[in-house]
């Protein structure tokens, strides 16, 4: 391809472009993409049974093969985007570490507004863990900053999977590397929606393990796999917004930490609570204070305009700019 005729987000040819003057990717662009994305989606989820076992997915062992085998994956998924990049000739200004989040300009404020935010969302439920633990607020700062805690913790093989390696993997794969090869293609706005998509078919994979180890009915698992499906979408798409909206790799992670922490909102347990009205005000709270303040606390100003994944499209977007 001549290098007048690839594509740039600064330079664009008139079949790019609808006669309103819209964006319209090139041909075979969103092929590539979606091709790619899901490759690189069925490399990681092939990457868990590479090793042969008869023992569950949360035994030790199990746990410990999967993390050789997914950060060799992840390590390697990089390359995925380097070879969209130089099959479709899409011309990036920032480097390739940039395009994925991986950079110093407003870290900062990366790393604590976005968990922040999420920490808003989930207020019903910490008001609920908070009513319901025995500690004082001075025992839990105690053992926040107790290295015995955090060595007992490093040393738990399902607490590392789900706080460190999963969270970190996951986003790197399936917002940091997928959003960077769906945006020149659908913008923006169908990105968020669309790349969740890889994310919540991936996590299919988990009946796979409920049927061979007959863990419930199939009904139970079929209503189990749509549930996990339809939570990991909608999650997905919340973390690919701040992806897009932040540039930086590293809030997404933290909040798929916090969330795999706190779990889904128990609103049944909620619900027959003794102080329900002030759990059940906390949670109503929660979500309107979260949707005040989704734009303000994301606000691609904070992280430097504009955040590399944006300079990826041909025009500008609203959710680009502040």
């Amino acid at each position: 391809m001549a290098e007048d005729d690839e594509f740039s987000p600064n330079l664009m040819t008139e079949e790019m472009k609808h006669s309103s003057g819209d964006f319209v990717a090139p041909d075979g662009l969103c092929w590539m993409s979606v091709l790619s994305c899901l490759l690189l989606a069925c490399s990681y989820v092939g990457s868990l049974y590479v090793w042969r076992s008869d023992l569950p997915r949360d035994h030790p062992a199990v746990i410990k093969r999967r993390f050789t085998s997914v950060l060799i994956v992840s390590g390697l998924s990089p390359l995925f985007v380097w070879a969209w990049r130089e099959f479709t000739g899409v011309r990036t200004g920032p480097s390739l570490l940039a395009l994925m989040g991986i950079r110093f300009e407003g870290l900062i404020p990366a790393i604590a507004l976005p968990l922040l935010l999420t920490m808003v969302l989930f207020l019903g439920p910490l008001m609920q863990l908070a009513m319901d633990c025995p500690w004082s607020f001075t025992d839990g700062i105690r053992v926040a900053f107790d290295p015995w805690f955090w060595m007992l913790c490093l040393s738990d093989m399902r607490w590392l999977r789900n706080q460190v390696v999963a969270p970190l993997t996951e986003e790197l794969v399936f917002r940091a590397c997928m959003l960077p090869m769906l945006v020149p293609c659908a913008g923006p706005s169908t990105a968020i929606f669309t790349c969740p998509l890889f994310f919540g078919v991936a996590h299919f994979h988990h009946v796979i393990e409920l049927l061979r180890f007959r863990q419930g009915t199939l009904s139970g698992i079929f209503l189990s796999a749509v549930f996990q499906f339809s939570y990991t979408a909608v999650f997905g798409a919340y973390t690919a917004f701040i992806f897009i909206r932040t540039g930086h790799l590293v809030g997404p992670v933290l909040c798929h930490s916090f969330c795999n922490y706190m779990g889904f909102p128990a609103i049944s347990t909620a619900l027959e609570h003794p102080h329900r009205h002030t759990v059940l005000s906390s949670y109503l709270l929660g979500v309107i204070l979260f949707f005040l303040c989704l734009f303000p606390f994301t606000d691609p100003a904070y992280y430097g305009l504009p955040t590399p994944v944006c300079t990826l499209t041909s025009s500008p977007s609203s959710l680009c700019l502040s």
